[in-house]
């Protein structure tokens, strides 16, 4: 299916530079688009990437200007929005896949007490247990297992392998990909008698309106109330939020994000890949971790933090911090046999602050819920060692 250049850019609203009525018949990327597609530059410093193109035209920002060369074999179409413009064409040429499935499958279970809003797909293999609620126009795609007690907005999509454990709640408009598993027990346990005990699992999971989870992301129920994601966030694939945690409105996080339990965030913070977060912190409004950053302490609004950083405030000694927590006012270390201080890392040995491990034995636990649950901490002897 060609198209002339010129109807192209009547649908996108752009302004056609050069050869407005060259056939187009498909649209690609800069470095896979060939005689005869359309392809994109985003930005006017890119126009040099054109020099080699092969493409027959191609979508600019306005005000960008190209080489004589590029211009004569090369026609422009410039645009407010380059990516909504390329999206627009990409989809008249390559249409998605309407889903041709309609109501419910007979090769689904559904529990005669569920409620099935109107116009909602059910797919072959789904469960769909006891006391369910799904809204309208719902699609729950194959090997679905929606549990007990959960109730579900409108329009919410759930796609192949998703499980929604007892009693979750989503709102409007949510999108989960495939194999997402929403309300399993959180990494809870106390010591006794020599064994992990696992605590308390008795929450649930709460998704608001407008959000996307990635395939394969985990959410951990409460420990006694809510795990909750705010509105409109967007969560990539492989990410995983503890038990108690507190998402805000319009977060983005990362792949491979790992957030512990009881942490809170405020609006529109985001989380490069990577990024690791303690328990029982606070992640302020509009922060912005960079990738692989590790976060042991509160992060105040709209603070950058990467993996270099150093953290804005010094944690007191006795409160209980990582493996290796540099303690303050430790003495030097003392000259070796023939009087010499090492200089290793670049300092004087007697500059450089030993490390304190610390291990709590009355129990390993993921999310501390401190000593009204637990009992209090008993005061442990730290052991030093030189790093």
């Amino acid at each position: 299916m060609a198209n002339r250049l010129s109807d192209l850019a009547k649908m996108v609203g752009g302004d056609v530079v050069g050869d407005a009525t060259v056939e187009i018949s498909g649209a690609a990327v800069l470095h896979e688009a060939a005689a005869g597609d359309i392809t994109l530059i985003d930005s006017a410093d890119r126009a040099g990437a054109l020099a080699n193109a092969t493409a027959a035209a191609v979508i600019v920002p306005r005000g960008t200007n190209v080489a004589p060369d590029v211009a004569a074999k090369c026609a422009l179409v410039r645009v407010d929005d380059v990516h909504e413009a390329f999206t627009r064409i990409v989809t008249h040429f390559r249409p998605p896949r309407e889903l041709t499935a309609s109501g419910i499958s007979p090769h689904a279970t559904i529990d005669p007490s569920a409620q099935i809003g109107a116009g909602t797909i059910i797919r072959g293999g789904a469960v769909i247990e006891e006391d369910v609620v799904l809204g309208e126009c719902c699609i729950i795609g194959p090997g679905v297992h929606v549990m007990a007690g959960c109730k579900l907005g409108d329009d919410v999509t759930l796609d192949a392998g998703v499980v929604l454990y007892p009693e979750t709640r989503i709102g409007h408009r949510c999108q989960l990909h495939a194999g997402v598993v929403i309300g399993c027990f959180g990494f809870g346990y106390k010591h006794v008698s020599g064994r992990h005990v696992r605590t308390a699992q008795l929450g649930n999971v709460v998704i608001h309106d407008d959000v996307e989870i990635g395939a394969n992301t985990t959410i951990d129920r409460g420990t006694y109330g809510a795990t909750v994601i705010g509105e409109g966030t967007k969560i990539d694939n492989l990410v995983m939020i503890g038990h108690n945690c507190r998402i805000g409105r319009h977060n983005m996080l990362c792949s491979q994000v790992g957030i512990a339990g009881s942490t809170t965030t405020g609006d529109y913070v985001v989380m490069a890949g990577q990024v690791g977060v303690r328990d029982h912190v606070h992640i302020g409004t509009g922060a912005v971790l960079g990738a692989m950053a590790g976060v042991s302490n509160d992060v105040a609004a709209g603070e950058p933090r990467d993996r270099h950083s150093r953290n804005p405030r010094t944690r007191p000694e006795t409160q209980t911090g990582g493996l290796f927590e540099t303690p303050r006012n430790a003495p030097p270390i003392a000259p070796d046999a023939a009087g010499a201080r090492s200089t290793r890392h670049g300092r004087p040995a007697a500059t450089r602050r030993r490390r304190v491990g610390r291990v709590h034995s009355d129990r390993v636990e993921c999310c501390r819920d401190d000593s009204r649950i637990h009992g209090a901490r008993p005061k442990v002897p730290t052991t030093t060692q030189r790093w």
